[in-house]
C-alpha cells in the first residue's frame, strides 16, 4: 500500500502539480481515459472476443492506467520516459492483442503532454510510428489500419502538443500580470512607509519633546509649560493636516494608470480593450472616473462574457463623457452593489450615469461629469496644445504671444 501511494503521489514539478497551482481540479485530466473505451471496442471489427482477449485485458489494462497516470504524476524530466514506455508497451502487444493499438496511441499522444520542445517530440512520434508499421506489417494488419493509425497518432499528437504549449503561454502571461501587480503593490507600500516615516517621524518626536518639557516645567513655571503645550498642539494640528493631505494623495488614482491596469485585467480574461489617451481634468474628477473605470472593468471581466471592450472620452454638453462598452451578453436588469456604488460616486461630483444593456447586445456605461470652463477647454484641446491658465478667457489665450 505504501508503494502504491508513493507511485501515485505527484512530484512538485509534475503536470498534476502544475494544474493544482493554477487552481484547477487534477481529476479533470482523467477525462482522457474515456478514449480507452476503444480497448473494449476494437475486437468488434475482427470478432476477436475470446477468453484469451479477456485475460490479456485484465492483465494489461491496469498497467496501461498506471503508466498513463505516471505521465501526469512524474517529474517533468521523467514523464516522457513513461510516455515512451506506454507506447512501447502497446507495440509489444500489437502482434498478439488487437487492443494494444489503443495503448500505442495513448503512448504517442502522451509524448506530447510530456515534452516541451516540438522537434524532439516530432522525431519520437515518427520513430514510434515507423516501429508500429514494421510490427503491423509482420502481424499482417490490413493496409487501411496501417495508414489510419499513424495518421491518427500524428494528428492528435500535434494538436495536443500545440494546445498544451498555448495553455502554458497563457498561464505564464497570467502569472506575469500577477507578478507586475504584486511588485507594484510592494513598491506602493514601501513608498507609503517612507512618506509616513518622513512625515510623522520628526513631528511626533517634536511633540514628545515639547510635552516632556512642559511636564518638567509644570511645577516651576506654569506659564512656560502652557506655552509648550500650546506649541505641541499647533504642531499636532499641522501634522494632522499633512496626514490628511498624504492620505488624499495615497487614495488618488491616476486615470492613465487605471486604464493600463484595466487592460491587464481584461487581457488575462481574454478580452481585448481599446482605449485612447485620457484628457486633462481636475484631480477630483480624475480620481472619481478612475474608480468608476476600475469597477466597470471588474464587472466586464467577471460577468460580461465579452471578447472586446472599449473606453472612450468625449467633451459634450459642457462636461466630459466617459463611455465604457463591451460586446458581452448584456441584459443587466438590476443594479448590484458595484453599479450602485458607481452611481453614488458619480452623483457626488455632480455627474450622471446611464447604462444601456440589451440581452445579447453587450453593455454600454456612460458617465457625464460637469467641468469648469477652463478645464473643459483643456480637455477639448488637441494633444500637445497648451491650455489656457485657469481664469483666462479663450480670447486672452489667443492674444498671448
Amino acid at each position: 500500500m505504501r508503494l502504491l501511494r508513493a507511485w501515485f503521489t505527484p512530484a512538485p514539478d509534475s503536470r498534476i502539480a502544475e494544474i493544482q497551482r493554477q487552481g484547477k481540479s487534477p481529476w479533470a485530466e482523467s477525462v482522457h481515459l474515456l478514449w480507452s473505451a476503444w480497448v473494449f471496442i476494437t475486437p468488434v471489427f475482427d470478432n476477436q472476443y475470446s477468453w484469451r482477449w479477456l485475460g490479456l485485458t485484465v492483465l494489461t489494462y491496469p498497467v496501461f492506467v498506471a503508466l498513463f497516470a505516471k505521465v501526469f504524476l512524474a517529474p517533468r524530466g521523467k514523464a516522457s520516459n513513461y510516455a515512451l514506455a506506454l507506447a512501447v508497451f502497446g507495440l509489444v502487444l500489437v502482434p498478439v492483442y488487437a487492443s494494444g493499438v489503443s495503448y500505442f496511441i495513448y503512448g504517442c499522444v502522451s509524448c506530447s503532454l510530456a515534452s516541451r520542445r516540438f522537434l524532439p517530440f516530432l522525431l519520437r512520434l515518427l520513430m514510434l510510428n515507423g516501429l508500429f508499421l514494421l510490427m503491423a506489417w509482420q502481424a499482417h494488419y490490413a493496409w487501411q489500419a496501417m495508414l489510419a493509425i499513424p495518421c491518427m497518432t500524428l494528428i492528435i499528437g500535434l494538436v495536443t502538443h500545440v494546445e498544451r504549449i498555448e495553455h502554458e503561454k497563457d498561464a505564464a502571461l497570467k502569472l506575469s500580470h500577477e507578478e507586475v501587480r504584486r511588485l507594484a503593490a510592494t513598491a506602493e507600500r514601501e513608498r507609503i512607509g517612507r512618506d509616513l516615516h518622513d512625515l510623522l517621524g520628526h513631528t511626533l518626536s517634536l511633540i514628545t519633546l515639547k510635552l516632556e518639557l512642559s511636564r518638567k516645567l509644570f511645577d516651576r513655571d506654569t506659564e512656560a509649560a502652557r506655552r509648550e503645550v500650546i506649541e505641541a498642539e499647533k504642531v499636532a494640528r499641522h501634522a494632522l493636516t499633512q496626514v490628511r493631505a498624504a492620505v488624499t494623495g495615497i487614495r488618488a488614482t491616476d486615470l492613465a494608470a487605471e486604464l493600463a491596469s484595466a487592460r491587464l485585467l481584461l487581457e488575462s480574461s481574454a478580452v481585448h480593450l481599446d482605449y485612447g489617451q485620457p484628457p486633462c481634468m481636475p484631480a477630483e474628477v480624475e480620481r472619481g472616473l478612475a474608480l468608476v473605470l476600475r469597477e466597470a472593468a471588474t464587472n466586464i471581466a467577471r460577468h460580461a462574457a465579452a471578447t472586446r471592450a472599449s473606453v472612450a472620452f468625449e467633451c459634450i454638453d459642457g462636461g466630459l463623457c466617459l463611455t465604457v462598452s463591451d460586446n458581452g451578453r448584456g441584459g443587466v436588469l438590476e443594479e448590484g452593489n458595484g453599479l450602485t456604488g458607481m452611481r453614488e460616486r458619480v452623483r457626488a461630483f455632480g455627474g450622471r450615469l446611464q447604462i444601456h444593456s440589451q440581452q445579447g447586445q453587450g453593455t454600454r456605461l456612460r458617465v457625464v461629469v460637469p467641468l469648469p470652463a477652463a478645464s473643459l477647454q483643456a480637455a477639448a484641446a488637441p494633444a500637445g496644445t497648451p491650455a489656457a491658465p485657469v481664469g483666462e478667457t479663450p480670447m486672452a489665450a489667443e492674444a498671448r504671444p
